[in-house]
């Protein structure tokens, strides 16, 4: 079932052209029912919604078992992080890929996690497996292809959904981007310790923390003021979509639009049986500017470390991502310039986490050669 929210006035103009009037409820989490209980034409109108309306939504029923390979890669990824810190440095520094902890690409942003990040093809993991899992680098290499496998599955069906709610001529069209054999995508493992850890703080006085810091965020408020801890800074995600997956630990927060159309920080639950899926920057490129690329944190404030999981769908480096025809009209003119995902990514590793990247790319009064871009 889907939870509908009201969007701001830039994104039901956008919404309008596409789907009936939204529902009120803003600042809600949509959740989406994979199984398909009303049918797939009902089902791709939800997909479609929630990409429009926050950029946002909870996958439940989505076929990827949790005792399966998302269990695997826990488990996998857990130990590596149990490790002493000088066997994990082996895995790093991150370039961007490979082993880093609290610094977060090349331009000063920091946060108080450890991760991997990996390639997603087969080859390019089997060559990360070697200092990640010193004693049978294979069985981590099998363990992170299967879930890569049964993830990018997940992403194609809902980019498929999403093309049928969309009414694309060609409804594959996202899902052929990241199933190229070149294709550019990644997977994150983020560890995220308790926090009581480190402010030293006993049981009973962070928890306590914790209920503060929860129901400031849900009231928009700032939790950092609250004892909670920046985990991962305020950010869009760059590539076409994310499925993220985390443990029982809250901390994950979007920014969504309330009923009067302010913008405030939504925490949203932990469930670990649901995937959370992001639109990116390239899908909102792609669809110039009709889905949204929700802009998301975590917030640190809990007793127990927190894992996430995040398959980041890319296209291949030299795909050229321009508005599809049918989502450009007189209405809705052409938002952003072409540009490749290489050049995306050249301009992304040159700014701080927080920069909104696409408005290097936003078309000014009908230019479109980036002479003129914001």
């Amino acid at each position: 079932m889907v939870v509908p929210s009201t969007t701001t006035p830039a994104r039901q103009d956008t919404v309008a052209l596409l789907l009936p009037p939204p529902s009120p409820g803003g600042g809600a989490i949509p959740t989406v029912d994979m199984s398909a209980p009303r049918g797939r034409v009902a089902l791709s109108q939800q997909v479609a919604r929630a990409c429009a309306e926050q950029g946002f939504f909870r996958a439940v029923n989505h076929g990827v078992p949790p005792a399966g390979p998302a269990a695997r890669l826990d488990a996998a990824t857990s130990a590596f992080f149990a490790l002493a810190a000088h066997e994990k440095q082996r895995a790093g520094p991150p370039s961007p890929l490979g082993y880093g902890c609290r610094s977060i690409g090349f331009n000063g942003d920091v946060g108080e996690l450890e991760y991997l990040l990996l390639n997603a093809n087969p080859a390019a993991v089997a060559h990360r497996a070697a200092s990640i899992d010193t004693n049978d680098p294979s069985r981590f290499s099998s363990v992170v292809n299967e879930y890569v496998e049964a993830v990018k599955q997940l992403a194609c069906d809902i980019l498929d959904l999403l093309g049928e709610g969309l009414g694309l001529k060609d409804p594959g069209f996202f899902s052929k981007l990241i199933t190229e054999t070149d294709s550019d995508s990644l997977l994150r493992i983020n560890h995220y310790p308790p926090s009581c850890t480190t402010h030293k703080l006993d049981h009973d006085d962070q928890c306590k923390l914790k209920r503060i810091a929860r129901t400031k965020a849900g009231n928009g408020g700032n939790p950092t003021a609250v004892g909670g801890r920046i985990g991962f800074g305020e950010h869009s995600d760059p590539q076409i979509l994310s499925l993220l997956r985390a443990n029982d630990v809250d901390g994950l927060q979007v920014l969504l639009p309330d009923v009067d159309g302010k913008e405030g920080w939504v925490q949203v639950p932990a469930d670990p049986s649901a995937f959370f899926v992001n639109v990116g920057d390239l899908l909102q490129a792609l669809t110039n500017g009709r889905l949204v690329s929700v802009r998301h944190r975590v917030i640190s404030t809990a007793c127990r470390p927190r894992l996430s999981t995040i398959y980041f769908a890319g296209p291949p480096l030299h795909t050229r991502i321009s508005a599809l025809p049918e989502m450009v009209t007189a209405v809705l003119p052409r938002r952003y310039r072409s540009f490749t995902w290489a050049e995306y990514k050249t301009a992304m590793y040159s700014l701080r986490l927080s920069h909104s990247r696409l408005d290097l790319f936003h078309i000014v009064d009908g230019n479109t050669d980036g002479s003129k871009a914001k």
